[in-house]
């Protein structure tokens, strides 16, 4: 599933395949991607912080779409809001991994999402460097009903 998963991710996103994102597990309970210094690279020659947010931020929705492809839930999920707290530079390649023990209120998500055709959750993740945290990002997404 994961070569799979990272060509829709690339073509659907495709700043992703310039970042050189990688799908390296996607299970219903935990996704870990990873990009590389040399395609996300700053001035300072450690990872640019929006490329770093991205990267978070697309490890958090991927477990999301994993997890609604799972239960055959459709919609649009985008993200409302977010903060990113950064606690050491990136200075090599590294990983972003959003787990399910750290979505906010699954089922209260579904039940939105099925009965009024909106739902929101509350999601993390985490980016490391060489297994150990180097940012922390925490988002809001919201999934948006397919109307026919």
């Amino acid at each position: 599933m994961p070569s799979e998963l990272e060509l829709y991710i690339h073509q659907q996103i495709p700043i992703t395949a310039a970042m050189g994102v990688q799908v390296i597990e996607a299970t219903v309970d935990r996704v870990i991607l990873s990009a590389p210094l040399a395609a996300n690279i700053n001035h300072r020659e450690t990872v640019f912080g929006g490329s770093a947010a991205a990267i978070a931020t697309l490890a958090a929705w991927t477990l999301i779409l994993v997890r609604m492809r799972a239960e055959e839930l459709s919609g649009r999920l985008v993200i409302a809001r977010n903060s990113m707290e950064y606690q050491k530079p990136i200075t090599a390649d590294f990983t972003a991994i959003a787990t399910a023990d750290d979505l906010n209120s699954w089922d209260k998500f579904v039940a939105g999402l099925t009965r009024k055709g909106r739902g929101r959750l509350n999601a993390t993740s985490r980016l490391l460097l060489n297994d150990q945290n180097v940012a922390v990002f925490q988002g809001q997404f919201v999934a948006l009903a397919n109307r026919e």
